[in-house]
This record gives structure tokens, C-alpha cells and sequence, in this order.
């Protein structure tokens, strides 16, 4: 069965879609998908971490083969024993490791780009998220390696492997030896040179080693569930990546 493994719901604080929307719309298009809400330890904004055992309570009943519940986890270096006790502590499907903040500033604030080219910010953002993915064993997945270019201010915020091969190459050889998925994250493929930019990461990932793909709307929206993930997988194919999926933490196949 094809999941979108990247979906949040109203536990997560940029998101009110009701779960019973998220079901029925992905039931319309016959996918599984996980739950994956926004955990940001020490956001400066105190309604953002979700209560994760008030979430079990409530989604229990619905995880079922098609319906599975998981966290997508903001990496930052003074979280981690926070972010690993969350996890150690509870009974995620699957675990999403993301970059949202670095140097204590969130990604898409200005703030972030003012003052420095885009080769000192991106090379910023991919130091950070190398740091992070060496500590964080308990990950699943790295999320949207391509984030920060949807909130870049420049003229050209699209991310190409040949800018920061050097960066990207240490983090796809680190996720790779760690037998750790990459997400390709849908939101931006609406854009066909988007997909093309980003295909080179994802073949120099299998050339490196690398297994598996999930694959992930980021929807927050019912309309957003599912989006863009035939072309998703037509990229997993062109690379020759496994999709998968993760149940009770372990990979399962996604088609």
C-alpha cells in the first residue's frame, strides 16, 4: 500500500486539520499514511511542543494497518537527551529527524538570511544538520533536506547538489552508513525544476550507499495529503531507492 508518511494534524501548532479529515480525505485516495506532529523542544513559543501522551490518548483508536502515529522530531544539539526520552519513552510508528531552527533562529525568519549570502546560510543550515545526524541514533528518517529553500530570501533559493556537494556528501555518506532513509518531501515538487534539482541529491545518495526513501506531503491542509507523490516515486525509481514506510520502527515496503 503507498502511504504519504509526512502528515500533520491539529496536535501540531501550524496545523487544524481535524483527524477525521486527514482520514477520510487519504480514504478518497486509497493511501495509508502516518501522523507525524511537530515536536520543536525549546521554541520560544510555549504552545508548540504537543502533549505526546495526550496524543496517544486520543489517536490510539485510530491506528490501525492504514493509519499509523508518529513525530517528526526538530533536531537541535541542547535537545537531544529531551527529543531521545520522548522517543525511548513512547510507542512511535516512525520518527522524522528535521531541521527547523539553527543557531537558536528559526529558518523562516528573516532574521536567518539577513546579511549573509545564500552560500553562508545554506552552508549553515547543512553543518547543522550533519552535527545533529551524528548524535541523533533514534531518528527514522531525515527530513526535507530541501527546507530552507522555502523560505530563502534571494533571488534564486533553489537548492543544486553541485553548490554544496561537498556539504551534502557528508551528510547523504553519514545517513547511508547509519542505514537511515531520506524523505523526499512532496510540498515543493509542484514545480518541475524543483524535482530536477533535487533528483542529483537523491542519485548521489544510492551512489553513496543509501537504501530507502520515504516519502512525505508535509500536509497541513486535507487537500495537501497525497500531493505530488507519483512524481515522488518517479524519482525514487530514477534513483533506484527503496520507498518505504516505518511500523512500529522498523521499514516496511511502500509500493
Amino acid at each position: 500500500m503507498l502511504f504519504d508518511t509526512h502528515v500533520h494534524t491539529c496536535f501540531s501548532n501550524d496545523s487544524n486539520m481535524p483527524i477525521d479529515a486527514a482520514l477520510k480525505r487519504a480514504a478518497e485516495l486509497g493511501l495509508g499514511i502516518i501522523i507525524t506532529e511537530h515536536m520543536d523542544m525549546a521554541h520560544p513559543k510555549p504552545d508548540v511542543a504537543f502533549d505526546v501522551n495526550q496524543y496517544f490518548k486520543e489517536y490510539a483508536k485510530y491506528r490501525n494497518e492504514k493509519v499509523l502515529l508518529g513525530i517528526e522530531l526538530g533536531m537541535r544539539a541542547e535537545c537531544l537527551q529531551a527529543n531521545c526520552d520522548i522517543v525511548t519513552n513512547q510507542h512511535f510508528d516512525y520518527v522524522i529527524g528535521s531541521i527547523h531552527f539553527v543557531d537558536n533562529i528559526e529558518i523562516y525568519q528573516e532574521e536567518y538570511f539577513q546579511a549573509r549570502t545564500k552560500q553562508e546560510t545554506y552552508n549553515r543550515y547543512f553543518e547543522s544538520m550533519l552535527d545533529c545526524l551524528k548524535s541523533y541514533d533514534f531518528i527514522d528518517s531525515l527530513g526535507h533536506i530541501d527546507y530552507i529553500s522555502r523560505y530563502a530570501r534571494y533571488s534564486n533559493p533553489e537548492l543544486y547538489y553541485y553548490e554544496f556537494s561537498d556539504r551534502i556528501d557528508e551528510i547523504l555518506k553519514l545517513a547511508a552508513r547509519k542505514e537511515k532513509a531520506l524523505e523526499i518531501n512532496t510540498r515543493r515538487l509542484g514545480n518541475p525544476d524543483t524535482a530536477a534539482n533535487l533528483l542529483p541529491i537523491y542519485k548521489r545518495f544510492k551512489e553513496l550507499g543509501g537504501q530507502m526513501v520515504t516519502i512525505g506531503s508535509d500536509a497541513h491542509k486535507p487537500e495537501s495529503i497525497g500531493n505530488h507523490l507519483s512524481i515522488a516515486h518517479a524519482m525514487a525509481d530514477a534513483c533506484n531507492l527503496k520507498v518505504v514506510y516505518f511500523k512500529q520502527r522498523k521499514p516496511e515496503w511502500g509500493k
